[in-house]
């Protein structure tokens, strides 16, 4: 199974927040590293599994090189600890923070 590069943040005050450049739109949070990593899976899990459903294929997992060389994501470096997640099978197919609308959802 694949694993997919995550960019984990965290800022005085506020959760940690997770994202991944590979997959737009999916993004995952919790209180400590542990659980926002977990929370994490679970999101990739269900992101990737809405985006089988809708007949879509899943986004190629890059490389940390790769990703790091891409300029666009310069930015989304900073200040972030990285780390490699592999999605969650069986997961939700709508976990609280993958941004994905389904398909003829209202």
């Amino acid at each position: 199974m694949a694993r997919y590069i995550a960019l984990v943040h965290k800022d005085e005050g506020t959760s940690y927040g997770v994202s991944f450049p590979d997959v737009p739109g999916c993004v995952s949070a919790g209180d400590t590293l542990d659980e926002a990593l977990r929370n994490a899976a679970e999101a990739l899990g269900g992101h990737l599994a809405l985006m089988r459903a809708d007949g879509e294929a899943e986004p190629a997992a890059r490389s940390l090189e790769a990703i790091r060389s891409d300029p666009e994501l310069w930015d989304e470096f900073q200040g972030a600890v990285v780390r490699t997640v592999a999605p969650r099978p069986g997961a939700n197919p709508h976990p609280v923070g993958s941004a994905r609308p389904r398909v003829g959802a209202p």
